[in-house]
């Protein structure tokens, strides 16, 4: 089986449409994981956070931290307490992760991210 583009997400997330569009103009095939409807296994999770970071990973700004009690948000102090929040809630990964061919992952989205990573990558 060939390597393939992948994205992770959220299926109703405006950020994911907006990149899916751009994608899909840019003639790229991707499939698209959804953590609501497929899950995400904690191996998945570990790969995301071995490479990018659980800081890069943890959206700070959206709805779902901004939710959680003053004393949840406190106690995320390393990766293992930002893995189990991520695990129990996948919304507050940033989205979308978008994962190359190769492996490399590049997480959030803008235009001349994803048009410098496509390059890159392809």
């Amino acid at each position: 089986m060939t390597a393939q583009w992948v994205m992770y997400g959220i299926k109703n997330c405006d950020t994911i449409k907006k990149a899916r569009r751009f994608l899909e103009a840019a003639d790229i095939d991707v499939a698209f994981h959804d953590y609501r409807a497929s899950g995400l296994s904690d191996a998945l999770l570990t790969q995301f956070i071995d490479q990018l970071g659980y800081q890069t990973l943890l959206n700070t700004r959206g709805t779902t931290w901004r939710k959680l009690p003053e004393a949840e948000r406190d106690a995320i102090t390393d990766s293992d307490s930002a893995k189990a929040l991520m695990l129990a809630q996948p919304a507050i990964i940033k989205r979308p992760l978008l994962r190359a061919p190769d492996g490399t992952l590049l997480s959030g989205f803008s235009e001349a991210a994803y048009h410098a990573f496509l390059q890159e990558k392809s």
